[in-house]
């Protein structure tokens, strides 16, 4: 008697079609947020709007691919790069105008590029799982970020400071979680000659 094998959900989902649109409103915040040009008006707010909004939708496509079954390939590799897409532009655009160190905003994304790069370089050994490390890192970030975002006036303010502290947090964890991705994948390379390595079956395995 032969097993029934469940039919691959097709990429014209719900979730996939969230993460597109995820992607299409990257451009609309960097113009919000460059429109504005440091007067923190109502483009300032429109931009952390459409962060918000792009933020909420990361978690929703992920929920519903999980709860119906809709995870798929496509889903697996063009949700992280949405995320690595709103994160870093916004990383960019707050130190374009100055309101960030650009050295952090460079720190994030060398390590978000060298990772996904090691990601394909050790695939055929198998897939590195997202940690716990590395979904704090992306939460801390993202908490760092809308509090910059937020249209409010210099550095004595006391929001000022906590998105300061967030974002040296994000950053320590980064880098942390960095040299903790390229240690396993060392390992994996060791052990997972031959064999599946470690997988993540999830829709954000490859987040990290």
């Amino acid at each position: 008697m032969s097993e029934t094998v469940a039919p691959r959900p097709s990429n014209w989902n719900l979730p996939n079609a969230l993460t597109l649109f995820r992607i299409v409103m990257v451009p609309f915040f960097v113009w919000a947020f460059i429109a504005d040009d440091g007067h923190y008006g109502p483009l300032r707010w429109l931009a952390v709007g459409l962060f918000v909004v792009a933020i909420y939708t990361d978690k929703l496509d992920g929920d519903i691919a999980r709860a119906r079954g809709l995870i798929t390939s496509f889903g697996k590799i063009a949700d992280p790069i949405a995320d690595k897409l709103l994160i870093g532009s916004a990383l960019i655009m707050l130190s374009a105008v100055g309101e960030l160190w650009w050295w952090v905003t460079i720190v994030m994304l060398v390590r978000e590029i060298g990772i996904t790069l090691l990601r394909f370089v050790v695939i055929r050994y198998g897939v590195m799982a997202a940690s716990k490390g590395g979904k704090l890192k992306t939460v801390l970030q993202t908490v760092a970020i809308f509090f910059y975002l937020l249209p409010i006036t210099p550095a004595t303010d006391l929001l000022s400071i906590l998105a300061l502290v967030v974002m040296l947090v994000a950053l320590a964890v980064t880098f942390v979680t960095g040299v903790d991705y390229v240690l396993k994948a060392g390992q994996l390379v060791r052990s997972g000659r031959g064999s599946n390595g470690v997988n993540g079956s999830g829709r954000n395995a490859a987040e990290g």
